[in-house]
């Protein structure tokens, strides 16, 4: 009942405003229109003969010329007898003759006028005739016009102001509108309303702590934020205070997003969720405005959570420098304000999340707004088998699937990439018609999401193909003839899609977080096998080696200019690292001399390491020649199977 009563009182409301200013318009159109046909004066066009015997009867007063045409004013004690006698009867119009007189209807409104004609004495004749004479004909505009010129915009501009501002109230009061005039204001009365998504205990993410792995440490800290909202009286009994905020940071895919949901759904408070970059805008303060909306939202929902994903779209360092931005750095100011200012935001916990900590301004990173900074790292060896069992409860297991072998063959890989990994796996067992995830479909997805799916349709001609054999074989044997470098997992000459021609696998035998000197030029050695292989059985080099110098070159130069590893240079710094947890590039902190001498070293590395490849496998020629044989022919050699032919070896079982 009170919606038909709504709209019935809807209808009974006046016409809408754009058929008001329709109307209006129109109105004022055909006002204008009556009124200068009113106030317009007749024109009537003579003959220029005509035109001269009135001013030979001295009947003209003025005349305005311009190039076409010449526009007459007759005097004022013309009489039209005498009009009619110098046009003539055949000179009079018929709109213009009186018929009760015979003679020619004039009257003061009427402005004759005639042709422009090249007669140089036509102004010596005006002259004497005492005819005034302008160069210009000035345009005819009534009265009316004039003034609505200038009437019109304003009436215009101040409609528009009232309809906006009418209908934005209204908005504003009862949230209602149509059509395009009510969509177009929405979207002003909208533009400052912050846009981010709320879940609730009826809509959460489906996500908990325990759906996260290999974090121990980040879900801690979060678990204690939780458990303060959850149970407060706890913590202030000891005198403890809420944490105001938690900056989650690490590399892409370690599972900062994934914390959140986590929190979301553990907390059983409303959470906000949404994105730096949804705060900002072209137009300078809606960003301030979305964060002052945001936070208004929150305090009538405490205790709540709010978090903000790639804050760093916001949060950059505030500076005068060319291409500061005022939206963001007003948006940034607001943010400040509302997290740690004048008022007392209680109730409300603030989660972050970037991987780019090294450019957010620092007045938002102090304890007070961040209290916490939580490092999302990539996880280590049993993070990473407790992601992949996290993951590999979601598909059918076969009963030799062993998570540790393939924790170790996936050092570095995030979380994301061992769920794509298990993912992959669970795909390849479909196609291959299996029913559950074996070890082998694990260990090739492995090869699948890091070097890419064989390349089955690219056909190497003889020669490539056994010059890819060697180069392999040389990165196994130099490997296995060195005490400090990692067990070989698998050598294969099989192209993949990522662009390589074939690779060997090498597994650690443990998680490593420290590397040593000879570790790291074991490394280097191992890594221009390839290019030592080509060398000592072809005599020559090819372009396969590419990705393993520039591997090569770039752990050299770490060792010189970060790891303090250089006789030239002892422990000097000649490099720090920009964006550890994107790129990672390294900048220069040294001179041009001196990154020219930290040149030299790095050569003289690779040349000592590329010397020493060389050296053990001409040492084992056999060796490279009769496991290379064995590669052509089978395409893929799994560790096991190297080391049984490394063993037919006498010479190479005592140089290892």
């Amino acid at each position: 009942m009170n919606e038909n009563k709504s709209s019935s009182k809807d209808q009974r409301q006046g016409p809408s405003w754009g058929i008001v200013i329709v109307i209006f318009f129109l109105l004022t159109f055909f006002l204008n229109l009556f009124m200068g046909r009113m106030n317009q004066t007749k024109q009537l066009q003579i003959s220029y003969d005509q035109f001269l015997d009135l001013v030979d009867e001295s009947m003209v007063d003025k005349v305005q010329m311009d190039d076409d045409q010449i526009q007459i004013t007759l005097r004022d004690e013309v009489e039209a007898e005498d009009v009619s006698e110098v046009l003539g009867e055949d000179g009079i119009p018929n709109g213009y003759r009186n018929t009760s007189r015979g003679v020619f209807n004039y009257s003061d409104s009427i402005v004759f006028y005639t042709g422009r004609v090249d007669d140089p004495s036509l102004v010596a004749t005006l002259r004497e005739g005492g005819v005034k004479i302008y160069e210009e004909i000035p345009e005819q505009t009534s009265t009316f016009s004039a003034v609505a010129s200038w009437l019109m915009p304003m009436v215009l501009m101040y409609l528009v102001y009232f309809l906006i501002m009418r209908t934005l109230m209204k908005r504003m009061s009862n949230n209602d509108g149509g059509g395009l005039m009510g969509g177009l204001t929405g979207g002003l009365g909208n533009i400052g309303k912050s846009k981010a998504k709320m879940y609730t205990v009826e809509k959460s993410t489906g996500v908990t702590f325990k759906d996260v792995a290999g974090q121990d440490e980040a879900k801690e800290s979060l678990e204690e934020m939780v458990d303060y909202l959850k149970n407060p009286e706890k913590y202030r009994m000891i005198g403890a205070q809420q944490p105001k905020g938690a900056l989650l940071v690490g590399p892409p895919g370690t599972g900062k997003t994934l914390l959140a949901k986590a929190v979301a759904g553990e907390a059983g408070v409303p959470f906000y969720h949404l994105t730096g970059s949804e705060f900002v805008e072209m137009y300078v303060g809606v960003g301030a405005s979305r964060v002052r909306d945001l936070f208004q939202t929150a305090k009538k929902n405490t205790p709540c959570i709010i978090f903000i994903d790639e804050i760093d779209a916001i949060g950059k360092k505030r500076d005068n420098q060319f291409g500061s931005n005022d939206e963001r750095e007003q948006t940034l100011n607001q943010l400040l304000a509302e997290m740690d200012g004048f008022e007392v935001n209680g109730g409300i916990i603030v989660l972050a999340a970037t991987n780019r900590p090294e450019v957010l301004d620092q007045a938002l990173l102090r304890p007070g707004r961040f209290d916490r900074r939580i490092i999302v790292e990539k996880p280590d060896l049993p993070g990473r088998e407790n992601i992949l069992k996290v993951h590999g409860k979601k598909v059918s297991l076969s009963s030799d699937v062993d998570f540790h072998k393939v924790a170790l063959v996936t050092s570095g890989a995030s979380g994301a990439d061992l769920a794509n990994i298990v993912n992959e796996a669970a795909l390849l067992a479909v196609r291959l018609g299996r029913r559950a995830v074996t070890q082998q479909d694990l260990l090739e997805s492995v090869e699948t999401v890091f070097a890419g799916k064989e390349k089955k349709d690219r056909v190497l001609n003889t020669k490539e193909r056994e010059m890819v054999a060697y180069h392999e074989v040389g990165h196994a044997l130099v490997s296995a003839l060195q005490k400090n470098s990692q067990p070989v997992q698998k050598i294969t000459i099989v192209p993949r899609t990522m662009g390589a021609l074939g690779f060997t696998m090498n597994t650690p035998e443990e998680e490593r977080y420290l590397l040593t000197q000879e570790e790291l030029m074991a490394q280097i050695t191992t890594l221009l096998g390839g290019r030592a292989a080509e060398i000592v059985r072809f005599g020559t080099t090819t372009t396969g080696a590419t990705n393993d110098i520039e591997r090569a070159t770039e752990q050299a130069r770490k060792m010189v200019t970060q790891y303090g590893m250089s006789e030239r240079f002892g422990s000097m710094g000649l490099q720090s690292t920009q964006s550890q947890y994107l790129d990672g590039r390294n900048v220069s902190t040294c001179s041009e001399q001196t990154n020219t001498e930290a040149d030299e070293a790095v050569r003289q590395i690779i040349e000592q390491c590329q010397d020493e490849a060389v050296r053990l496998l001409k040492e084992n020629s056999h060796a490279l020649e009769r496991i290379s044989a064995r590669l052509l022919e089978k395409e893929n050699i799994n560790g096991s199977e190297f080391m049984e032919l490394l063993k037919e070896e006498p010479s190479v079982v005592e140089s290892v």
